[in-house]
């Protein structure tokens, strides 16, 4: 049982465990189970062979206790320091008479007892008899007073039991989400800002296209005056030449006639 103890602590000091389960650890006796678990509140002691609690720590916080499938027949004075214990599983041991179970008077806090397949519930008037004996008792062997079988949430104390480490895994799940949120917010800008680089890149690219088109333009202008000037040029020199030319034709003329003379 020690060496389970250990190897369920998983190097966690004593004080910071709330829920142990050494089932199927085998051991007759309580062995190295101590009162520094100060803050343990659910333990699982099933078929461990058990004959005996003697030895068992003083376990203030604890809620919930599991001793099924064992042989113990008395000595349950050993969970009167166990103040706050709720749910007490002792189905299936060797308990026989009612002055065995005296000593669970003491528990103030029981709420759900289980005696299922001990020798003592076939005894007279069993139900009626464990009931006056312990009055704050609610469930025995899954059932009230009145037979009337009692939901599984009220036969454990889980969500008193669990209530911190629900506590963390909320607060864990709630930092988780905050966490996506703020590294959904960063994707978020990161394309933001993506989109507004593509964005400034095309207007950049439109800017250039149209000074290039208007460069064009501005040559396929300058081209078109420089032609139509000298057009004009050509049609100068021509009308320069045509006189020339009409006054070389009367000379020859002239010329003709003096040589036919």
């Amino acid at each position: 049982m020690e060496k389970r103890i250990e190897l369920e602590k998983r190097r966690r000091p004593s004080s910071e465990i709330e829920e142990l389960i050494l089932d199927n650890c085998r051991s007759t006796t309580i062995e190295g189970l101590t009162d520094e678990f100060v803050n343990l509140k659910s333990l699982s002691l099933i078929s461990v062979g058990l004959t005996s609690l003697k030895g068992f720590p003083k376990l203030p916080k604890l809620r919930k206790l599991e001793l099924s499938d064992n042989r113990i027949s008395g000595g349950l004075q050993a969970l009167n320091h166990c103040e706050k214990l709720t749910v007490l599983n002792l189905s299936n041991n060797k308990i026989k008479d009612f002055e065995s179970l005296e000593p669970l008077k003491e528990l103030k806090s029981l709420k759900n007892l289980d005696l299922y397949r001990n020798e003592v519930t076939s005894t007279e008037n069993y139900r009626e008899r464990v009931f006056n004996l312990l009055p704050e008792l609610a469930y025995l062997d899954n059932a009230d007073k009145t037979g009337k079988e009692c939901e599984e949430s009220d036969l454990d104390d889980e969500d008193e039991i669990n209530d911190a480490n629900g506590k963390d895994e909320s607060q864990d799940a709630d930092g988780d989400e905050k966490d996506d949120e703020e590294g959904g917010s960063e994707v978020e800008e990161e394309e933001d800002e993506e989109d507004g680089e593509e964005e400034e890149e095309d207007v950049g690219l439109k800017d250039i296209y149209k000074d290039f088109d208007k460069d064009s333009d501005d040559e396929d202008y300058e081209a078109g005056e420089g032609s139509e000037g000298e057009d004009e040029d050509i049609e100068e020199e021509e009308s320069v030449l045509e006189p020339q030319e009409e006054r070389r034709g009367v000379k020859r003329q002239h010329e003709d006639a003096e040589e036919s003379d």
